[in-house]
């Protein structure tokens, strides 16, 4: 299936930078919970299934990309407000996606 390109600007991603993580235990799947500064459209919480690579401790400061214009999601105790993006590894357990230099909180990809 094709979309068009006003189809794929309806999406928006925006690069954020992970300032607070926590683990999740009360959630079903393993889990970490993010708080991501997004520039001027303020702070985000999200709930990430990432624990077989990254710990919490060494996610605060990296940045990510995610999806901003989602409907919120309440994941067990925690509203989901944005999908940080990942994509699986030859074993389907996820690795983010960030950009390669330091972007400013809230940049929009495109």
């Amino acid at each position: 299936m094709t979309i068009s390109f006003d189809d794929f600007l309806k999406v928006d991603i925006r690069v954020a930078t992970i300032t607070r993580a926590e683990p999740f235990p009360e959630a079903r799947k393993p889990a970490i919970k993010l708080w991501l500064d997004l520039g001027e459209l303020g702070e985000r919480k999200s709930s990430a299934q990432i624990t077989k690579y990254y710990q919490p401790e060494m996610l605060v400061g990296k940045q990510v990309l995610c999806v901003v214009n989602f409907p919120p999601r309440q994941i067990g105790p925690v509203m989901s407000e944005v999908l940080v993006l990942g994509v699986p590894d030859e074993e389907n357990e996820v690795v983010l996606i960030a950009p390669d230099l330091k972007i400013p909180n809230g940049g929009r990809m495109y």
